[in-house]
């Protein structure tokens, strides 16, 4: 038995995406990822040169995969997307704030990571925006207490 969800309840939380991929043999691929939900779509880092980036270019086709799992807690929530990706330029302010929802606020992060690694301004930096064609919940949260019990996720608190 499984319950869904509203996607909201995991979109907008700092947690870790999977992004399935295909290479040019059909082979499967997959990458973690951080992501931003805005403007009805994902919106996840890229660089231009990246394997990502350059297996979507060749087959658009991708999954999304999202968990939130809290043992002790007894949470364990899924959503999962299957749609179309393209890689675009970066647009420094979505790619700011996409960095706030994981970093906290601008003036805490560490100037490393974002000159480095996150390189918002960088000429190879890149979007991959991954419009969903379809969306998939399911709360499986009642593991440790029976279906009767389940969190709520849409639910104010």
């Amino acid at each position: 038995m499984s319950h869904t969800f509203p996607p909201e309840a995991l979109l907008h939380k700092p947690l870790m995406a999977n992004l399935a991929t295909t290479t040019h043999d059909g082979a499967p691929r997959n990458a973690p990822v951080w992501f931003l939900w805005e403007d009805g779509a994902l919106w996840i880092p890229a660089t231009e040169g990246g394997s990502s980036a350059r297996r979507l270019r060749h087959d658009p086709r991708c999954a999304v995969e999202i968990v939130e799992f809290d043992g002790p807690g007894g949470i364990l929530l899924h959503l999962g997307m299957r749609g179309r990706a393209a890689v675009v330029a970066t647009r420094p302010a979505l790619f700011r704030r996409l960095l706030g929802k994981y970093l906290g606020p601008e003036d805490g992060w560490n100037p490393w990571f974002v000159d480095t690694v996150a390189r918002i301004d960088a000429p190879d930096t890149r979007l991959i925006r991954m419009s969903p064609d379809s969306t998939f919940t399911s709360n499986v949260s009642y593991f440790r207490t029976g279906p009767a019990l389940a969190a709520n996720p849409g639910a104010a608190p």
